[in-house]
């Protein structure tokens, strides 16, 4: 089963809720005020939209790439009910030639939350891809699940290589200006597929101009 095909199942079998919730998640909305720096944004990998309709929610111009159609489809509905416009992309972020040339730095935000489905193998694509979105000056927001998420089993991915450690974050964007690298534990209630005591880790890191 490829990607596309694994994530709608995961959100079809969901039904009528959301699967990681409706409500954005922690990190990213805890700052709030850090995002009146900018007036664009692009979530990548959203899922059903809970972050994309929330960054709308606070005046920002607001793009979602997302790679299910079952998820977009939900995302859609989320942003009608909330009465919010987000632009909505269907897209897989690892296709030959994406981003397209009109999406180069293009955006003030780009951000990431859980989005460590891929391995080492493909890692460095996912990031060089935001980065090429970022403009210059713009800022990258992560979030993510840390080596020890493994010993809680609250969410996440099965595989110690897909998680995050800050010496990788950090070696990642060691051309960037690393604003904010913090590692935490913290007890999260996001839907049905995180919940529970969690080992996260948050990053916003500055593109140069």
């Amino acid at each position: 089963m490829n990607q596309e095909a694994l994530w709608s199942t995961r959100y079809r079998d969901a039904g009528d809720d959301y699967l990681f919730g409706t409500e954005p998640n922690r990190f990213l909305a805890h700052r709030h005020e850090l995002l009146s720096n900018g007036s664009t944004a692009l979530s990548v990998a959203d899922g059903e939209g809970r972050n994309s309709v929330w960054l709308a929610e606070q005046g920002l111009e607001v793009t979602a790439i997302e790679l299910s159609a079952v998820a977009v489809e939900k995302a859609r509905r989320l942003a009608l009910g909330r009465k919010m416009d987000v632009r909505f992309l269907q897209a897989d972020m690892f296709a030959p030639g994406w981003p397209p040339a009109e999406l180069h730095n293009a955006f003030d935000w780009v951000v990431g939350i859980f989005i460590q489905f891929v391995g080492p193998e493909w890692r460095e694509r996912q990031f060089d891809v935001m980065k090429q979105l970022t403009r210059p000056g713009g800022r990258i927001l992560l979030q993510g699940y840390t080596q020890k998420q493994l010993e809680y089993g609250t969410g996440g991915p099965s595989a110690v290589e897909n998680l995050y450690t800050p010496e990788l974050l950090e070696e990642a964007f060691a051309d960037w200006e690393i604003e904010e690298l913090v590692e935490y534990e913290e007890d999260i209630t996001e839907g049905k597929a995180h919940k529970g005591k969690s080992a996260l880790i948050g990053m916003v890191a500055r593109k140069p101009e």
